[in-house]
């Protein structure tokens, strides 16, 4: 029998086959860094028992990266710590990535008693604390390019059923990992690609908390977003960013035949079997470096400067649950202040004589840990008289708290329409309250560093401050508009039912406008002494919008006046103030005025306001069941609304009053 010996040839061949071949494979085994959080806000003395113990937690982490399929928990004393690997990553990668997670950790947060680190292929995290919170800290990372405005809604559409069907694949995993992935067709050229993930432990409840609170922070029409949490993530993109044949059950092959028996293999059949080989690895490799390039590219400046930035500053006003319970006497029911959808609210006092207001997240209410986060990370950001000040935040176990300032006089509800109470608001306050209220909402809507869309103005979410100064609060349905964007159209409408603009409550289009339409109810309102449901909900013909445009058409405005002030009043500013009411009550949203136009009427009788058109009744033939519940599949549209029209005085002085008589 022949034995065949490679030429040199052939030998240069196949180390040129296998040099590339090892070269793709370790550009396939670089871990890719993602993002940080160092989540306690307390540290440990260098060379302690606890930066041993870390140590020792760190190396086993590493040391069983390969031997547990992906996912590893563990303790060392009193430090926890677990890692997790992406299902479609082999062991060796796996271990690249725990291994550069555990090294980079203590260097990004040095001395620090809790932290996580997440790369593209991995996430470790270590804590002092007994519990480990799947759902906080929290990173979103977005891709800077938007989809286009005529494939957008499909778009959506389409993000949203698969990323629910995704949440469902996973949760209900029969393997030993939680992971999915997705492929859906975009368009005929395009695919999206989608991918979850939960820590395999976790229990099916804790699987749809997770996930449901990562969806919920995905990007509003981008063409890639991912949500990285504690104890899961998601992530699409219009691009494979996971090894899609890892993901594929591929078929047995069936074993070569064995090489003719003469053994001898020409150098053409060698050239025609390595030739393609070559030249597809190469192919491979630099598509690789090129996605990898381009994404990192998309991610870094929003990502990496923005939203960990974000978070950081939020870190900063972290109180311990301990100091929390002390200050409200362990959350007694004589401390208890109000109630709402997102839970109840306390006062406290801190040890320094300081009075605090204490909102406690209900721990069965899911939407409501969404809106914690946004509200915490907005308020914090906004610095204004007439805005309640946050003081800081509250996380540790499955407690979601806030800490405002205590506003001593609670809500504008709470006087306005009390019979008794109602007689401390004089005009002279009455009125002073509808302009601090339109500052407010011009520095949301015009100042401030966001475009915030408040969406929820009411008369209970008005605070009065010793001196009945107002201080608008509760940002939990707040939304934030890019500095294009006029109009965001969304599948879930919240708020509350009286307030809400008709093409918010009837289409789920809104806007600065639907906060002008809040404003406009709540002036009527605090003009009134009424509230807006009060007639449909005593079987009265009209709303308050109905009755005080009757008033308007009949020239008879000052009937709408509260009884409770006939004695001592402004006739000129109720006249402007119901007169602004309905203008901002308009069905059109374009015929409303800007809070920046209102808040100069307000301020300035040298302004020459139009003639208001008919109001809404929204309340007429609906009730509040109405609204609907479902995902947020916000879409975002940037045409130009047209503005009300206003005519201007150029002089300085009064001009003729022009109100009905």
């Amino acid at each position: 029998m022949r034995i065949f010996k490679p030429s040199s040839t052939h030998l240069l061949l196949l180390s040129l086959f296998t040099l590339l071949l090892t070269f793709a494979i370790a550009s396939e085994e670089t871990p890719i860094y993602s993002a940080h959080v160092c989540t306690s806000g307390s540290y440990y003395q260098p060379n302690t028992t606890f930066q041993t113990n870390l140590n020792i937690l760190l190396s086993s982490l590493v040391s069983n990266a390969t031997l547990h399929d992906g996912f590893f928990r563990t303790t060392v004393s009193e430090v926890k710590g677990l890692f997790f690997c992406r299902g479609d990553v082999t062991p060796s990668l796996c271990q690249h990535c725990v291994t550069a997670a555990a090294s980079n950790i203590t260097i990004y947060c040095t001395n620090q008693t809790q932290s996580i680190i997440w790369y593209d292929q991995c996430t470790l995290r270590y804590s002092n604390n007994s519990n480990l919170d799947n759902t906080f800290p929290s990173v979103n990372l977005i891709n800077v390019e938007s989809v286009s405005d005529s494939d957008l809604t499909r778009f959506n559409n389409i993000l949203a059923s698969t990323v629910n069907d995704l949440k469902h694949e996973v949760m209900n995993s029969n393997s030993g990992k939680k992971f999915a992935t997705k492929e859906v067709n975009f368009t005929s050229s395009m695919k999206l690609y989608t991918l979850a993930q939960c820590t395999p432990d976790m229990s099916t409840f804790d699987s749809d908390i997770c996930l449901s609170m990562a969806i919920s922070t995905l990007g509003d029409g981008k063409q890639g977003s991912r949500s990285l949490l504690p104890g899961c993530n998601i992530r699409y993109e219009l691009y494979p960013f996971y090894n899609v044949s890892a993901v594929i059950i591929q078929p047995e092959l069936t074993p070569p035949p064995p090489p003719p028996s003469s053994g001898k293999i020409s150098i053409s059949i060698i050239v025609a079997i390595v030739v393609p080989i070559v030249v597809a690895i190469l192919l491979f490799v630099v598509g690789v470096y090129f996605l990898r390039k381009r994404a990192s590219k998309k991610y870094n400046t929003f990502a990496q400067d923005s939203i960990v930035d974000d978070l950081i500053d939020v870190e900063s006003l972290q109180f311990d649950l301990a100091m929390v319970e002390a200050a409200t006497e362990g959350f007694s029911d004589e401390n208890k202040i109000g109630q709402g959808g997102f839970g109840v609210v306390y006062k406290g006092v801190f040890p320094n004589g300081q009075e605090i207001a204490v909102k406690r997240l209900s721990v069965t209410s899911l939407q409501g840990a969404v809106e914690f986060r946004n509200e915490a990370a907005l308020v914090a950001k906004l610095q204004h008289r007439n805005l309640v000040r946050l003081l800081g935040f509250c996380l540790e176990g499955q407690e979601k708290i806030l800490i405002y300032e205590y506003i001593p006089n609670k809500s504008l509800d709470r006087f306005l329409f009390d019979p008794v109470k109602q007689r401390e608001l004089d005009w002279s306050r009455r009125y002073k309250i509808i302009v601090g209220i339109a500052r407010g909402i011009q520095y949301l809507h015009e100042d401030s560093q966001l475009r915030i869309i408040h969406r929820d103005l009411k008369a209970s979410n008005v605070l009065l401050d010793e001196n009945m100064n107002p201080k608008i609060s509760d940002f939990g349905m707040a939304k934030i508009f890019r500095a294009d964007q006029t109009q965001i159209n969304t599948g879930r409408i919240v708020g509350t039912y009286g307030y809400m603009s008709p093409e918010y409550a009837m289409r789920g289009q809104f806007s600065v406008k639907s906060d002008v339409f809040s404003f406009g109810v709540l002036v009527l309102e605090i003009v009134s002494g009424k509230k807006n449901t009060e007639f449909y909900q005593s079987n009265h013909a009209d709303d308050l919008l109905s009755h005080a445009w009757k008033n308007w058409t009949e020239q008879t405005p000052l009937e709408l006046l509260d009884p409770t002030l006939r004695g001592s009043y402004s006739r000129n500013e109720v006249n402007r103030c119901i007169h602004i009411g309905l203008l901002c009550v308009q069905e059109n949203p374009s015929d409303r005025p800007s809070m920046a136009t209102i808040a100069l009427m307000l301020n300035s009788y040298s302004v020459t306001m139009s003639m208001p058109r008919q109001p809404a009744s929204l309340l007429r033939g609906r009730g509040p069941n109405r609204l609907n519940r479902g995902m947020d599949s916000d879409s975002s549209t940037s045409n130009q609304s047209t503005t009300c029209s206003i005519a201007w005085s150029v002089n300085e002085v009064s001009i003729t009053d022009l109100y009905p008589r």
